[in-house]
């Protein structure tokens, strides 16, 4: 058994003493060797030397709680909540924190995690963890937008990574990530776990689809070097994150979701060169702080079994093949995925000896800290091996300016987050994403702006923003409509001078395409919008067809834009679309 587990108690008085002054120390010296405008691929030599004594310093102990990001329950550093005292043993978020100094914390907005609430409320909370951390946390969250964002309205929202791809432009791309990074970093959010860097080369892809750019590897790889350019901007800049490419060696060709299963990808090495590195290949080129590794197998690179996460056949690819020396971390060590052939004590330390840096969520984090102090107590892990993930670790949050002042000015977040010149931007870059895939009976543009429209379809709050834009009804059916929802979406479709259908993920809901040919059978103007997954258009007969690739409110409302000619339409299909009526890559109309 190890000897006084990092879970079972505060670290000696000493220690505490002694951690926080050598911080600065090395802080301080590590700033007076490095420039703020160069983007070095490593530290410096004199810089290396400072953070290697800053790691020298610190107990093994202090060292293995640098590894793990772990969640927390609750939306205020001293907010006693029971899911922290079941799963952690003490009540509060600061308490976790103190408890287990981790290297870093992340951020949800669930049921399960809920630490979102307002942008002062999250600076609030960033700043009481950093209070109860003796080195400062790396506060992560998945903000990629689209449809995972974890902090909504107010920050400032944007339609996703496949929207972008629709829009072409890496300025775009780049001023996008620049605006969240600025906005994170005000509420003390530091690493943000974007840009997806899979290539969607599988329509059924069932948990990366829109979060991808393309299914196109140049396309991929080059918004997502814009993005990481984006969110890292300069050295030791205090507006910008820690940008994470995901999901390494590359989620895009799966059919299953390793949140519930582990996916197998049956790539032989030169073909994952060619379709997946590319992307991770163009971010490490801009300079990539962090790589997040997939719970997948790749039996044609590793024949073991192993996910990715614990391969190091899988890892080497990233570490001698694309020459990566930065922190790699894990996705969240709950996921089904990683959990199939171990148990939760054995995953960190096989993830460590693959290659990994970061330890993402573990099941239960005491027991994952002290089986990693007890493999290096036992001799399967070296301490020097731990030392080089730490100084990787140490090495980005000084890079990224974490070290040098983890507190953000509370007063000053509500005025950061979501000013109207970001909001602007917003709907300008989002305009461009729009892609008109058919418009066969000349229905758009509309010539006047309708007077009684009709929104129905998927999407409870998506109709409903919709209409409210046009001015019209909405009437949601959900994903899969009943005959009856069906029956009125009809009739009221008698009363509409135009009428406006969302769909999403029509292509495995027959309810959804039975919907839309009802309607289509009325002779009323119908004009088709897939709101997700832009593979919906190449199902059923409607002659006029939109593709958002986002169902949020500011893609809802470069849409109304785009129906009432307030916009033209300008995006292209970022992706193949195979089907009964199937559509190129790059198709798009434009008038």
């Amino acid at each position: 058994m190890p000897n006084a587990p990092l879970g079972g108690g505060k670290f000696p008085r000493g220690e505490a003493a002694v951690l926080r002054p050598l911080v600065a120390v090395a802080v301080a010296a590590a700033s007076a060797v490095t420039s703020p405008a160069v983007a070095p691929a490593h530290a410096a030599p004199d810089q290396a030397q400072h953070l290697t004594a800053l790691v020298r310093g610190m107990s093994l102990e202090q060292k293995v709680g640098q590894l793990f990001v772990t969640y927390l329950h609750g939306q205020s550093p001293d907010e006693a909540h029971p899911g922290n005292v079941r799963d952690f043993g003490v009540a509060t978020p600061a308490e976790v924190v103190a408890k287990f100094q981790p290297g870093g914390v992340v951020y949800f907005n669930n049921s399960s995690y809920d630490n979102v609430d307002t942008p002062r409320q999250i600076a609030t909370l960033s700043n009481g963890l950093q209070r109860a951390s003796r080195v400062p946390l790396a506060i992560a969250t998945d903000q990629e937008m689209g449809i995972v964002t974890r902090i909504g309205a107010p920050a400032t929202q944007f339609p996703g990574n496949m929207a972008l791809g629709a829009g072409r432009s890496a300025a775009n791309a780049e001023h996008a990530a620049r605006i969240t990074a600025r906005e994170l970093r005000a509420m003390g959010i530091t690493q943000n776990f974007a840009p997806d860097a899979d290539v969607n080369s599988n329509p059924a892809n069932p948990v990366i689809g829109v979060r991808s750019y393309s299914s196109d590897p140049a396309l991929a790889a080059e918004l997502t070097a814009a993005q990481v350019r984006g969110y890292q901007g300069r050295y030791l800049a205090k507006h910008t994150v820690s940008a994470t490419a995901k999901h390494f060696p590359g989620h895009g060709d799966t059919d299953t979701d390793s949140h519930s299963t582990l996916p197998t990808v049956d790539r032989t090495e030169a073909e994952w060169s060619e379709v997946d590195a590319p992307p991770f290949r163009a971010a490490i080129a801009a300079g990539i702080d962090s790589v997040m590794t997939a719970h997948i197998t790749m039996p044609k690179i590793d024949p073991s079994g192993e996910p990715a996460t614990l391969s190091k056949p899988s890892l080497d690819l990233l570490r001698e093949n694309l020459g990566y020396d930065g922190v790699v971390i894990t996705d969240s060590l709950a996921m089904a995925g990683v959990r199939q052939l171990h148990s939760d004590a054995e995953i960190p330390v096989l993830a460590l000896k693959a290659g990994v840096d970061q330890l993402l969520m573990p099941v239960d984090l005491e027991l994952a800290v002290n089986s990693v102090l007890a493999a290096v107590r036992g001799g399967e892990l070296t301490e020097r091996r731990i030392d080089q993930s730490v100084l990787r670790i140490l090495r980005m949050k000084f890079l990224r300016g974490m070290l040098t002042g983890p507190l953000v000015d509370v007063d000053k977040v509500d005025s950061a987050v979501g000013p109207a010149e970001h909001l602007a931007a917003a709907a300008e870059i989002t305009d461009r994403t729009v892609t008109a895939v058919r418009n066969d009976a000349g229905v758009l543009p509309l010539r006047a702006k309708p007077t009684a429209a009709l929104v129905t379809g998927w999407g409870e709050t998506t109709t409903r923003t919709l209409a409210g834009v046009l001015g019209g009804t909405a009437l949601p059916t959900g994903s899969a409509p009943t005959q009856a929802q069906i029956t009125a979406a009809v009739q009221a479709a008698g009363n509409a001078d135009v009428v406006v259908v969302l769909t999403n993920a029509l292509s495995r809901q027959p309810a959804q395409q039975t919907l839309l040919t009802s309607l289509l059978a009325t002779g009323k103007p119908v004009i088709a919008v897939a709101v997700q997954n832009p593979y919906d258009v190449a199902h059923t007969a409607a002659p006029t067809w939109l593709a958002t690739y986002s169902y949020g409110a500011v893609s809802m409302a470069a849409l109304a834009r785009v129906i009432t000619g307030e916009a033209s339409p300008v995006g292209k299909l970022p992706v193949e679309v195979p089907g009964p009526t199937p559509y190129p890559f790059g198709h798009g109309l434009e008038w």
